[in-house]
């Protein structure tokens, strides 16, 4: 089991971090991350801080991830920090693993939460054995232009500044992974939205419960076969959770990953799978051909199966927390997490 962290209040200090690409100290990015910061402050009434590499550029950050581990690490020993949030993703954060202390993550639970390439801090976490959450970014989606989504806003309310049961996640009513560049110029621009169809069951029936485990699928395919791949134990009675990243990989390689977690044994330990909204939608339905066809394969055609699920690289997001328990009701086609994602 986890350790959960203590939950968020208004007035707590989070530090903001850059785990891989340094893009948010980039001088022309500067706007984007100093309104993802209002956001925090004004929206959650929480006092930011900044980790000390954290807006060195994306050069200095590549260069050096010893720094980016050594921002993770403070984070977690700094006792004044309750939150450590991403600033956004990238494709490298795997190379901190040398510098890592999981004692120090393990002795010091506080909330963590980030997406994407933030899957590796995840693990991370997983790991030294506490819970973070897989959820929102600072460049994305605390800066999102005009205002945040208000569906992304409650989410993050009831997930980390409560210790209630989180209960049903309802699907968003809308949608957008609409491109606009990060210039000023963009700023006062909203992101055209477009209507959510909702969750599908692929397959399967009945209710079933399981703690929750996954993240963004090709990061994943980094961890395989490090010191960071969680062990039979934290796969057995899972509910696994798969998205797909901005790549928007051909189905042929979803095949192949979920191959792998075939051969591992990983799906046939799972209670269930909920499979996030692919970015632009692109290949929505061959991806859904692609996870049948390996269920087929696999003789697992009564595993329950979600589909299209707000979370990942789509707008508005939900947050979800590791290890937590979760249901999927494949008659009514919901999902809950069925408890608190803090203390």
């Amino acid at each position: 089991m986890l350790i959960k962290p203590k939950m968020l209040q208004p007035g707590d200090k989070v530090a903001t971090i850059s785990l891989s690409w340094g893009g948010a100290g980039e001088p022309d990015l500067k706007w984007r991350y100093e309104q993802g910061v209002e956001r925090l402050e004004k929206v959650f009434g929480l006092e930011v801080v900044s980790m000390p590499n954290s807006l060195k550029g994306a050069d200095y950050l590549y260069d050096n991830p010893k720094a980016r581990a050594e921002d993770l690490m403070n984070a977690f020993k700094d006792p004044t920090i309750k939150g450590i949030i991403s600033n956004i993703g990238g494709s490298e954060s795997i190379r901190l693993l040398p510098y890592i202390d999981f004692d120090i993550i393990r002795s010091n639970p506080k909330v963590f939460i980030g997406y994407s390439d933030t899957t590796v801090t995840h693990l991370f976490c997983h790991k030294a054995g506490i819970s973070s959450f897989y959820g929102p970014a600072i460049l994305m989606d605390f800066a999102e232009n005009v205002e945040m989504h208000e569906y992304t806003v409650e989410a993050l309310k009831k997930t980390l500044f409560t210790n209630e049961v989180i209960g049903e996640i309802k699907p968003a009513a809308e949608w957008t992974s609409d491109r606009l560049e990060w210039i000023v110029e963009n700023k006062n621009t909203k992101r055209t939205m477009y209507p959510n169809s909702g969750y599908e069951l692929l397959q399967g029936k009945g209710v079933v419960q399981g703690t929750l485990i996954g993240g963004c699928i090709e990061v994943l395919e980094f961890a395989k076969g490090t010191a960071l791949w969680p062990n039979d134990a934290y796969w057995k009675d899972s509910i696994l959770f798969f998205e797909t990243s901005e790549e928007m990989p051909e189905p042929t390689y979803i095949e192949y990953w979920l191959r792998n977690y075939g051969a591992q044994g990983i799906l046939q330990k799972a209670k269930g799978i909920i499979f996030g909204k692919p970015l632009k939608e692109k290949y929505y339905e061959e991806y859904k051909e692609s996870i049948l066809k390996i269920m087929k394969e696999l003789d697992l055609t009564n595993l329950p199966i979600l589909y299209n699920i707000n979370f990942g690289h789509t707008e508005p997001k939900f947050v979800l927390p590791y290890g937590a328990l979760a249901e999927i009701d494949s008659e009514n086609m919901t999902f809950s997490i069925l408890e608190s994602g803090v203390e």
